[in-house]
């Protein structure tokens, strides 16, 4: 059943790379057109949202960042909980080796950062950009690149990248966060503990665990904190066990029937949002700055060092083992789609640097590293893919 479960999933998010691609290639043209000003008055025209009590204003990239992000994150954390329970995760040596690979991939790229930018002229609170790594595109550019390589590897890159991704949110929290509405916190964590109690009733209805996710992110985007945190919490609620036998369990019944909209609707919404920014104000100058080289050589020089150098001391030191199937070149490739930043660097590189100009550099920094890993990645893994048909 396990791997049936991973297969119809990866399955999915092959078929939707490309999708995927298509979107964020069509936002960064449509932003540099001279329909520029279509593209952002969309992204960026503001609505409000009010039921009962609850009313918030957002812009459209806000609203499907925090709002239809949150599902994504919600089937991500299913997935996770799916193989640590029952898949390629429930080894503790298995689930040790993505965990310890992200801290890598987080450390790394900071320490990269930070060395370029020690000097003069240098903007050291840059540090968090090149963290995250963007779960989205790694595991699309790794369905197109090769389809056909062991399912082991996209759990590794899923786990890997959920876990840096809440680690960058964490950073996010403790330094760009100024306030954080701890009653609304509480009301999240109260009903995460309503929906963890839900599983002892075995003919629960799901769309109580429906409403109770969108409770636990209306209290979590009051708060201050990210709503992706409130996907993969709820998530996490989510019983395994069948209610009859013989049966798919909830949490799989949830999965195969979310992860289509999310593949096919919401990824690519959210890539057509938040992939489109202007080359305006680019240059040399820019492209050279030491917060562009920073971020840049983050991405793609710390993530690959960090992650593959944590996997590669983690696998040696026989503390875990290499994913069922993958070789140590397929391991080399997904350590470079973990460079792929792109949107979550950008989002916290605008946190960093508000002013304009600073802003640009980080623009061209994230871009270059990004395409760098992902090209990169790619081409490994296509020949990764190609010996593997030879032999």
């Amino acid at each position: 059943m396990a791997r049936r479960i991973t297969l119809d999933f990866l399955k999915t998010e092959s078929a939707s790379g490309v999708i995927l691609a298509l979107a964020a290639a069509a936002a960064i043209i449509m932003a540099n057109s001279p329909w520029a000003h279509l593209y952002f008055g969309f992204i960026e025209t503001p609505f409000t949202i009010q039921v009962g009590a609850f009313r918030e204003t957002h812009s459209t990239l806000d609203w499907v960042k925090e709002g239809l992000m949150a599902v994504f994150f919600f089937v991500v954390g299913l997935e996770i909980k799916y193989e640590i329970l029952r898949g390629e995760l429930a080894n503790p040596r298995r689930l040790v080796l993505p965990l310890v690979a992200a801290l890598g991939g987080m450390i790394v790229p900071a320490l990269v950062y930070l060395a370029i930018n020690a000097g003069a002229g240098g903007a050291p609170q840059g540090w968090p950009t090149p963290m995250a790594t963007d779960i989205a595109f790694a595991i699309a550019a790794l369905a197109i690149a090769a389809p056909k390589l062991p399912p082991t590897l996209r759990v590794f890159l899923l786990t890997l990248a959920i876990v840096d991704d809440l680690g960058a949110v964490a950073v996010i929290g403790l330094v760009f966060t100024h306030g954080v509405q701890w009653i609304a916190l509480g009301g999240a964590v109260v009903t995460l503990v309503l929906m963890a109690l839900l599983g002892r009733w075995r003919g629960v209805p799901y769309l109580f665990y429906a409403l109770g996710l969108v409770l636990v992110w209306a209290f979590t985007l009051k708060s201050g904190i990210s709503t992706s945190v409130a996907g993969v919490a709820a998530a996490m609620t989510v019983p395994i066990e069948p209610r009859k036998p013989h049966r798919p369990g909830v949490l799989e019944d949830f999965m195969e029937s979310l992860h289509p909209y999310v593949a096919f609707m919401i990824l690519p919404l959210f890539a057509f949002c938040a992939s489109g920014f202007s080359f305006a104000g680019m240059d040399l100058r820019s492209l050279l700055s030491p917060v562009a080289l920073g971020v840049a050589f983050g991405l793609f020089v710390g993530k690959q060092v960090g992650v593959f150098g944590a996997t590669a001391a983690v696998i040696g030191l026989k503390l875990a083992r290499r994913p069922t199937g993958a070789s140590w070149v397929e391991l080399y490739g997904v350590s470079l789609l973990c460079g792929v930043g792109f949107t979550m660097s950008l989002f916290i590189g605008a946190l960093a640097f508000p002013d304009a100009l600073m802003a640009a550099e980080v623009r061209m920094g994230v871009l270059m590293g990004s395409i760098l890993s992902s090209a990169a990645g790619m081409a490994v893994l296509s020949w990764a893919q190609g010996q593997r048909r030879d032999d």
